[in-house]
């Protein structure tokens, strides 16, 4: 079995095409998007995943026989009180099981190449890194179980690294998760997790984009939302963050709002980890993109839907240059499919005559 496989690897072969299930059942939809993301040649930070093969391995020593699985999937969906106890139980056993051995020494050796590099002549270098959950039912454009599985950013050293991976199985039967898939009557045999191992970022700003507008469903218009730091702040509800809306047609930006931002979310390497404090005076009320960046996110997103087919929702990152030049790089932590709109969208009672703007409409889909 293949327990982990090279960001760039990820997903392979699965794309956008119809073999896009089998690579989602492998590395989950985070970790498939981010390897075609990768090998569409969109920078994201390096990393490794642990797949699915690695998952299921555990689950063979922990519920040899699926009684415990079963149980969870006989739960009713209003049942929150069962859910929330039986749920607890397997957590809790998930998380606290030692890995098997040789799913931890693949892990381990795949964390040693990330922190020096890949080369194997250097002495081994412990590196942050943010373990992310992957679902293998996540991320669609019919279903959404984004914030529902647990992340970890700053995690250091390889011991620590095998824990927060079982704590990310484990966050596979959250009592929120659970519920949801008891709703949408999901057998609990076909839902499994990769996990996502990355290098962390130390962005100046973060946040989303939406190559539609999330308040009107407009595809004409990218919109982005950001703050300084990183973007947990603006998940967390810390910071009403900053706002832009885009033309697709045009690259005007058509909309801008800057938010006084009053704490910041930050990722301090060696030791300090994430940390929250309050918004400096001069970053407060100042906007954290300028226009040029700005325009930027707006022709990479553009670029990003393009290469899906379908409008996205992206978590992207500006980091700062090493030396404090101005060689800042744009980096994306995520891209999934919208799925608020798209899920209201409905077929046009007829077709529409056509009109002299059409060419300019068929531009949507295309980078700027």
């Amino acid at each position: 079995m293949n327990f982990v496989v090279p960001l760039a690897e990820a997903g392979a072969g699965s794309g956008v095409g119809s073999d896009a299930v089998s690579g989602v059942a492998s590395v989950g939809g985070k970790g498939a998007s981010l390897g075609e993301l990768a090998r569409a040649g969109v920078a994201v930070p390096p990393g490794f995943v642990v797949t699915v093969d690695a998952f299921t391995t555990a689950m063979t020593v922990l519920d040899p026989d699926g009684a415990l699985r079963a149980e969870i999937e006989a739960l009713p969906a209003s049942a929150l009180t069962d859910i929330a106890e039986v749920t607890a139980r397997f957590r809790a056993l998930v998380a606290g099981a030692p890995l098997p051995d040789d799913v931890a020494a693949a892990i381990t050796g795949a964390y040693g190449v990330l922190g020096h590099g890949g080369r194997p002549e250097e002495s081994f270098i412990n590196t942050d890194v943010a373990v992310r959950s992957s679902a293998t039912v996540e991320d669609s454009a019919e279903a959404s179980f984004a914030g529902l599985q647990d992340t970890y950013l700053g995690v250091c050293g390889a011991e620590s690294v095998l824990e927060h991976v079982r704590r990310c199985w484990a966050s596979l039967y959250n009592d929120e998760s659970v519920a949801y898939r008891r709703r949408l009557a999901l057998p609990e045999a076909g839902v499994s997790m990769a996990v996502v191992v990355q290098a962390m970022v130390a962005p100046r700003a973060a946040g989303v984009i939406f190559t539609r507008s999330p308040v009107t469903g407009d595809r004409s218009v990218v919109a982005i939302e950001g703050t300084w730091g990183l973007g947990s702040a603006l998940v967390s509800g810390d910071v009403t963050p900053d706002s832009w809306v885009i033309s697709k047609i045009t690259g005007e930006i058509t909309a801008r709002r800057v938010s006084p931002k009053v704490k910041v979310h930050r990722y301090i390497p060696n030791g300090a980890g994430v940390t929250v404090s309050d918004a400096p005076p001069d970053l407060l009320e100042a906007p954290c993109l300028t226009d040029d960046e700005i325009r930027s996110l707006a022709a990479l997103a553009r670029r990003v839907e393009s290469h899906y087919g379908v409008p996205q929702d992206i978590e992207w990152a500006v980091l700062e240059a090493p030396d404090g030049g101005a060689s800042e790089s744009i980096v994306l932590l995520q891209s999934r499919p919208e799925t608020v709109w798209a899920s209201r969208e409905v077929s046009p009672a007829g077709a529409p005559k056509p009109r002299a703007a059409d060419h300019v409409l068929a531009l949507f889909g295309k980078p700027l």
